[in-house]
């Protein structure tokens, strides 16, 4: 049972009351998720530990490329291959660099709620702006459970948005209207990061949601879709190794240019089907990209994601000139 022991002094109180209304504050700015949040890589040094050092450069990296925020711990950060120590190293050296020129949104889902709790409760001590889930893995769990697994994690960041990670790709199960409307009791739920297919399910959410409430584009193939359908902003995977022609496309969207907004979703989306066709996994591709393109050298992959081949460099050379191409002509 979480306490604050502070709270039950006279110096506590004001303290308390302080910390809850920077949490309503915090919690009330919607302006701050709408944009391009890539989805932040694992950063490892040559022992395949995550290196602090690398996170910090990472991040001065997203900073100079005038993004909206990172996504921390999720997918493209290897999470399910990281311990929890893993992940709060990564996002204190996050912040640290980030120091307030981004978004930050720390996924903090694990296979078990205490620990899910645990990294919680550690994100909203570093001030982060929201902390994401994605529902329990591996066992088909029922509804009400998955509500409970979400609803314990935000409890255990009180003052700080709860974001709901819809992948039913990944996680076998969809966020379906009677969850979402169970979850929106919860005040703390801000936004939905919607990584199924289907584009209508962003119009479903953000009519469900109501004013003020926040939806994100997940798929990276069709942001140019998913803005039009009302998104408020994109996470992706692939942002981080090209988020020129991902503000591109966020640009060209807004003044209402979806013609051109198409041509350079087309670029990207080539672009992504050129690196899947390596033997390394995705995630070792862009790592490899940023290090011949940007000089910034954040590690490889760690098992069991399958690392780049010496034939795969020729594949990964050509989808960096393609990148490259891509820029200077939309950009």
């Amino acid at each position: 049972m979480d306490s604050d022991l502070g709270a039950c002094g006279v110096y506590g109180l004001p303290a308390r009351a302080a910390q809850a209304q920077k949490g309503e504050e915090r919690m009330k700015n919607v302006e701050k998720y709408q944009g391009i949040i890539p989805a932040f890589y694992a950063c490892y040094d040559g022992n395949g530990e995550v290196d602090g050092g690398k996170v910090e450069l990472l991040t001065e990296y997203m900073v100079k490329k005038g993004v909206k925020g990172v996504y921390v711990g999720g997918s493209s950060g290897e999470c399910i291959y990281q311990t929890v120590a893993d992940r709060k190293l990564t996002l204190e050296h996050v912040m640290r660099a980030a120091g307030g020129k981004l978004t930050v949104i720390a996924h903090v889902a694990c296979n078990n709620t205490a620990e899910s709790r645990e990294l919680a409760a550690h994100a909203e001590s570093l001030g982060v702006d929201a902390i994401a889930s994605i529902p329990p893995i591996y066992f088909h769990l029922p509804e009400y459970a998955i509500a409970e697994y979400w609803n314990d994690i935000s409890s255990a960041a009180p003052n700080t948005d709860f974001i709901i990670y819809n992948i039913p790709q990944l996680a076998g199960v969809a966020l379906t209207m009677p969850l979402f409307r169970e979850m929106k009791k919860n005040p703390r739920v801000a936004a939905v990061k919607n990584s199924s297919m289907p584009t209508q399910d962003i119009q479903m959410f953000k009519a469900e949601g109501g004013e003020g409430f926040v939806v994100f584009n997940g798929p990276d193939e069709q942001l140019v879709s998913g803005l039009a359908m009302g998104a408020d902003g994109g996470i992706g995977g692939t942002y981080g190794a090209m988020p020129e022609l991902y503000l591109k496309i966020e640009e060209l969207v807004k003044a209402g240019k979806i013609a051109e907004a198409q041509k350079v979703q087309y670029a990207a989306n080539e672009i992504i089907y050129a690196m899947c066709a390596c033997h390394g996994n995705l995630y070792a591709v862009m790592k490899e990209i940023l290090k011949i393109r940007e000089g910034l050298d954040i590690g490889g992959v760690r098992k069991p994601l399958p690392s780049l081949i010496p034939e795969d460099m020729g594949q990964v050379k050509q989808c960096a000139a393609m990148i490259g191409k891509a820029v200077k002509e939309f950009c």
